[in-house]
């Protein structure tokens, strides 16, 4: 398989309450030489966000507890330059839009989650970190 994103590894974070999702994502994106971690919630995620500097978030909208917009929301404030894409099996309210940086339909992940945060990583040329996490955060 062909790498879709050109350059060093990028660290992305993947958040769905479905593990069959979960796995979706970490078998497509590590195929494509991503580093991949997991959560099965929204506060799960936020809980390592604070503790890893992830180059990317990938996230379901819907989920219990604390939807996406929440969550987008959360993490503008705590890890403003991390990228985020919401995926979503409905429509996503337009003020939720404003707050990620993509947004792909579930029904057209499989063509256009990859190609999405390749495109965006190779755009923003991230500064590489030194330490991505820190546990005394």
């Amino acid at each position: 398989m062909t790498r879709a994103y050109r350059g060093p590894s990028r660290m992305l974070l993947c958040i769905d309450d479905s593990q069959a999702m979960l796995e979706y994502l970490r078998v497509l994106f590590e195929a494509s030489g991503y580093i991949v971690v997991t959560a099965a919630s929204a506060r799960q995620g936020l809980r390592l966000a604070t503790i890893c500097r992830f180059d990317a978030v990938l996230l379901d909208y819907h989920m219990p507890e604390m939807n996406g917009h929440q969550f987008a929301l959360e993490i503008r404030r705590i890890r403003p330059e991390t990228l985020v894409v919401m995926f979503s099996g409905s429509e996503i309210p337009e003020e939720t839009h404003m707050l990620v940086d993509a947004v792909v339909p579930k029904t057209e992940a499989i063509r256009e989650l990859l190609p999405t945060v390749a495109r965006l990583c190779n755009q923003v040329g991230l500064p590489r970190q030194r330490s991505r996490c820190d546990a005394s955060t």
